[in-house]
C-alpha cells in the first residue's frame, strides 16, 4: 500500500491507541508484520510536550520504519506547530485524530467532535497539509450520530486538502465500540474518493479481515483492539490473505517467549517499577482466555517488581506446558488402549 512517498510492506495498519501502543508495542506488532503502527496521540499543545508522557510518546529511539504519529488538537495553527515538531522528532508520516470517541477529548471540541464543524476541519487538515513535507493522514468515524453520518463530505473535504489517506472506524461516536461496524459505509467512500482508505472495526480474526476487504473494497485494514496480548494476528492474517490457509495454533512456548520480550522492552523503554505497572495490562491481555488465568491475574496486577513479575510469568507457563506435555501423554496412551 502507497501512502503519499511512503510505500509501506502491506494494508495492515496498527490502530493509534492510547496508553497501549508505545514504541515496545509498535515495535512488537512490526516485527510480527504490521506494515504500519500509528503512535498515542500527542496534544497539539505546546505547554505539554515536555512532560515524561509526551516525552515517551515522541520517543521513535531504533523504531523500524516508517515511523509514524498522531496529532490531537482544534487549532489549525497549533496542529501544524504540533505537526512540525513531531516531524523534527522523527515522524515520517503525521495522523490526525478525528476518530476518538473519549469524553475528555471530545469535550473540548477534538477527536471525533470535530466532524460536528466540518470548515473546521477543512482549516485543519490544509494547515498540517502544508506545515509539513512528509504525507499527512486522517483516521476519522462515520459521523458525530446515526443521524449526523458525514463521513462522505470529510473524506471529499480531506481529499481536497492533500490528506494521503483516511481510516475510517466504522461506527459514529455516539455508538463508541457498540453495535456492528458499518462497512458498507465505508466501501460508499471508497466508491467516491482517491485516495487510500483504510478500514478499523470487528476485525479479529483473518477470516475476518478477508470479509472487510470484500465487503470495502479498502487499500488496507487497521487493527486495534483485536491485537492487545495478540500480537501475532498480524502474522496470521498475513498469512491467510496470501494462501487462503490459516497457521497452526500458536504454541503456550511461543506465548511465553513474546511476553518475556515484551516485557523487557517494557522495563528498558520506562524503567523497572514503571514498566512493571505498565505492563500489568499486557500481562492480562496476554492470558485472558489461557486456562487457570484468573489466579494468575490476581497475583500478577499486585506485583510492583519487574524480575518478579518474570518470574511469576515463567512459572505459570511451566505449569501449563506440563499440563499440556501430560494430557498429550494420557490421550496418547488411550489411543494405544
Amino acid at each position: 500500500m502507497r501512502i503519499g512517498s511512503l510505500t509501506l510492506p502491506n494494508l495492515l495498519v496498527v490502530a493509534p491507541m492510547a496508553g497501549v501502543t508505545d514504541r515496545p508495542f509498535r515495535q512488537l506488532c512490526k516485527k510480527f508484520g504490521a506494515g504500519l503502527a500509528i503512535s498515542e496521540m500527542v496534544s497539539d499543545n505546546p505547554q505539554l510536550w515536555g512532560t515524561r508522557k509526551s516525552q515517551l510518546r515522541c520517543n521513535h529511539i531504533g523504531e523500524s520504519d516508517p515511523v509514524s504519529v498522531q496529532i490531537v488538537g482544534t487549532d489549525p495553527m497549533m496542529m501544524a506547530k504540533a505537526a512540525r515538531y513531531n516531524v523534527d522528532k522523527g515522524a515520517q508520516l503525521i495522523d490526525i485524530n478525528m476518530g476518538c470517541p473519549a469524553k475528555k477529548v471530545c469535550n473540548v471540541m477534538a477527536g471525533s467532535a470535530l466532524m460536528k464543524d466540518e470548515s473546521l476541519v477543512a482549516r485543519i487538515l490544509e494547515s498540517v497539509v502544508k506545515a509539513v513535507s512528509v504525507p499527512v493522514t486522517l483516521k476519522t468515524r462515520t459521523g458525530w450520530d446515526p443521524e449526523h453520518r458525514n463521513v462522505l463530505n470529510i473524506a471529499k473535504i480531506a481529499e481536497s486538502a492533500g490528506i494521503a489517506a483516511l481510516t475510517i472506524h466504522g461506527r459514529t461516536r455516539a455508538c463508541g465500540f457498540n453495535g456492528q461496524a458499518e462497512y458498507d459505509t465505508i466501501r460508499t467512500v471508497k466508491i467516491h474518493v482517491k485516495i487510500p482508505v483504510i478500514a478499523n472495526g470487528d476485525i479479529r480474526t483473518p477470516a475476518q479481515a478477508r470479509r472487510v476487504l470484500n465487503t470495502t473494497r479498502a487499500d488496507g485494514i487497521m487493527i486495534g483492539r483485536s491485537a492487545q496480548g495478540r500480537p501475532w494476528l498480524f502474522r496470521e492474517i498475513l498469512h491467510y490473505l496470501e494462501t487462503g490457509e490459516m497457521l497452526a495454533p500458536i504454541s503456550l512456548i511461543e506465548v511465553r517467549d513474546i511476553m518475556l520480550e515484551h516485557l523487557e522492552e517494557i522495563y528498558s523503554f520506562y524503567g523497572i517499577s514503571m514498566g512493571a505497572r505498565i505492563a500489568r495490562k499486557h500481562l492480562n491481555w496476554y492470558t485472558f482466555e489461557l486456562a487457570e488465568s484468573s489466579d494468575f491475574r490476581k497475583r500478577v496486577n499486585q506485583i510492583e517488581s519487574g524480575p518478579e513479575q518474570k518470574i511469576v510469568v515463567e512459572e505459570y507457563f511451566s505449569r501449563l506446558i506440563n499440563q499440556q506435555k501430560n494430557t498429550l501423554i494420557s490421550n496418547t496412551k488411550n489411543l494405544a488402549a
